[in-house]
């Protein structure tokens, strides 16, 4: 049974949803001028947030070849200076969490022994295989895995998450949660200083690079304050892309790059997905990763965690080392788009983070807080990033598509604006915008090209043919299908569900593994 929400914060998202559709139908009928002059501020803000993505992204991808063109460079020459040879920071412990619930054995131990074959694996890793007691046959998987990678790491720990904790929701967090609790207690009363405890997060299928480490190890060396600080790799998928529908690829890709362009942004104030890492001196602080139905999103949510428990001491470091991951994939191609879309829909449940976020940034103001390390301005920064996560795709599939072809039909019957020269003006400077809207996202998406190619090339050491070419633009054909069924549709479904405290049954998108990936 359905009972509404009773936080004031937890309608913000649904009246947003809710606004723009009814806005949609009623402005151009009712206040013509005012939702004209609404849509120019609106596609003003857009076209400036895209063109500063586009900067942002572009900031991103020249950072990622340069790091990887210098570890190449050392590779190929065998240069080691005496700063280089000072990063070897071997104090550090790398407890690896890889959650996963129902996903094929084979994936999860492809994506271990990725692991397990990096330099340091059996002197500085800790693999921390993250079960749900609630997956039939767990122990059995369990078991396997960690017999075959038995003597490949420092430490092999096996937790398995209870389904019937309470106040707990089944989820990535949760599991996650216990799972670093679990292994962090463990590494601890066997000896190990918390200090020399760096936690990082992978997805079941997330291929995490020895340079990523390398760099982790770099920036917790170099970086100020390291013990409060999340460390944030860009997303990219490689593994499995031409598996999947253009729509699925395209989804992804547009993802990737929003994703990408948010490592670049100043102030440390950004999120990572998927796959990220983080001291356990900062995890034990803020009191380990939420396990409630509204921290779905368990990326974003625990670096805004961090962030308010913290007073703003905590902030986020890129590093700008892709993680490689799969797509969505099931056979047959509906059954793929649907997987993806059950995927989506879990997704932007993430909007739970809208509520959150406005409760703690009108809690913590200055005046009551002498040792804060933000001021109102960060936090309104902070606001502002998780809105436009949350309320972009919640906003633009109507407004973007629908708002100028919608007015054009009902001026066609009478135009109300016609006795103003102003008005006038700004509806066909409205129309010209609407053409120009997509230009920032199309160049962006031409430098991810670029860099998906320097990426596969250079340093997956695949083959030209293995990449994407030039016929590879064709995918983008699709990208209206995409953003409405893996963007729009489920946005707007996740925030009207914020009406009521309701909890979801918990799916896994599938994904099948190919031994060749």
């Amino acid at each position: 049974m359905f009972k509404f929400a009773n936080d004031p914060f937890e309608y913000v998202a649904p009246s947003v949803c809710i606004g723009v559709v009814l806005s949609m139908i009623l402005g151009p009928m009712y206040f013509p001028r005012i939702w004209i002059l609404f849509l120019a501020g609106y596609f003003m803000i857009i076209f400036g947030t895209q063109f500063n993505h586009l900067f942002q992204f572009y900031k991103t991808s020249t950072k990622i070849k340069r790091t990887i063109n210098k570890d190449q460079d050392n590779t190929t020459n065998h240069i080691i200076t005496e700063m280089e040879s000072c990063l070897a920071f071997d104090d550090l412990v790398h407890a690896i969490v890889v959650p996963n619930y129902s996903e094929p054995e084979a994936l999860i131990k492809d994506t271990i022994n990725r692991i397990a074959i990096h330099k340091k694996a059996r002197t500085n890793y800790v693999l921390v295989l993250a079960m749900e007691a609630s997956e039939l046959f767990h122990t059995t998987k369990s078991d396997h895995l960690k017999e075959y990678f038995n003597d490949k790491f420092l430490d092999f720990i096996v937790t398995n998450h209870p389904s019937d904790l309470p106040g707990e929701a089944r989820g990535k967090g949760s599991n996650i949660s216990y799972a670093a609790r679990k292994a962090c207690a463990e590494l601890i009363q066997k000896g190990m200083d918390i200090k020399r405890i760096m936690i990082t997060i992978a997805d079941s299928d997330s291929h995490i690079p020895e340079l990523y480490m390398t760099e982790v190890e770099r920036e917790f060396k170099f970086t100020e304050d390291p013990y409060f600080k999340v460390y944030a790799p860009p997303i990219f998928f490689s593994r499995n892309c031409f598996n999947v529908p253009a729509a699925v690829r395209v989804t992804d890709i547009t993802w990737s790059s929003m994703m990408m362009a948010n490592l670049s942004g100043s102030r440390g104030i950004g999120f990572p997905c998927s796959t990220y890492s983080l001291s356990c001196v900062l995890a034990d602080k803020v009191g380990y990763w939420d396990t409630d139905a509204d921290a779905v999103g368990e990326d974003m949510h625990m670096t805004l965690k961090c962030i308010f428990k913290t007073q703003g001491r905590a902030r986020m470091v890129p590093i700008f080392v892709p993680i490689n991951l799969m797509n969505v994939e099931t056979e047959g191609y509906l059954s793929n788009l649907n997987a993806r879309f059950v995927q989506a829909k879990r997704h932007y449940n993430g909007v739970a983070d809208v509520s959150f976020t406005l409760r703690n940034a009108l809690n913590l103001l200055p005046t009551c807080c002498t040792d804060s390390h933000y001021n109102s301005f960060e936090k309104m920064i902070i606001v502002l990033k998780v809105f436009e996560t949350h309320f972009v795709p919640v906003t633009s599939g109507w407004i973007m598509f629908l708002s100028v072809p919608l007015m054009k039909i009902v001026f066609s019957f009478e135009n109300p604006i016609m006795d103003s020269s102003f008005y006038m003006h700004v509806w066909h400077i409205l129309k010209l915008t609407s053409v120009f809207l997509p230009v920032p996202l199309f160049c962006t998406l031409f430098i991810y090209e670029n860099l998906h190619r320097f990426i596969d090339l250079e340093f997956l050491n695949k083959t030209k043919q293995e990449s994407r070419t030039w016929i590879n633009y064709f995918d983008y054909i699709s990208m209206p299908v995409a953003a409405w069924l893996f963007m729009t549709v489920p946005s707007n479904i996740a925030s009207c569900k914020r009406l009521f405290k309701s909890r979801d049954q918990y799916i896994v998108a599938e994904k099948i593994f190919h031994d060749s990936l």
